[in-house]
């Protein structure tokens, strides 16, 4: 998947997979499956994945009345990225993706 946002290209198959998660069951309109990426030059990080249309993925239809799913790509900050990744990735996804301080 590949997207330019503000100037900025994101483009899944270049960039470092963190680690992968999804969330509901088929047929089920919250339903997410998204990859958590850094790209490899600048360490920016970015969201991509698809979803129902209760999902940030969803897409207006019929004059913005009504909503069905859809894919994209959304850029995040550091803070914004670990605290994804720490609810929805493993112990050693996160540890792989984000330095990692010993308590």
């Amino acid at each position: 998947m590949k997207a330019i946002i503000n100037g900025l290209r994101y483009d899944t198959d270049k960039a470092i997979c963190i680690g992968e998660a999804s969330h509901g069951y088929a047929g089920d309109f919250s339903r997410w499956e998204a990859g958590l990426y850094r790209t490899p030059r600048s360490g920016r990080y970015f969201l991509a994945g698809s979803g129902g249309p209760m999902t940030r993925w969803a897409r207006s239809v019929d004059s913005g009345n009504t909503r069905t799913g859809g894919d994209g790509i959304f850029p995040m900050d550091a803070d914004e990225a670990r605290e994804w990744a720490e609810r929805y990735l493993t112990t050693e996804e996160v540890e792989s993706g984000f330095p990692v301080i010993d308590a």
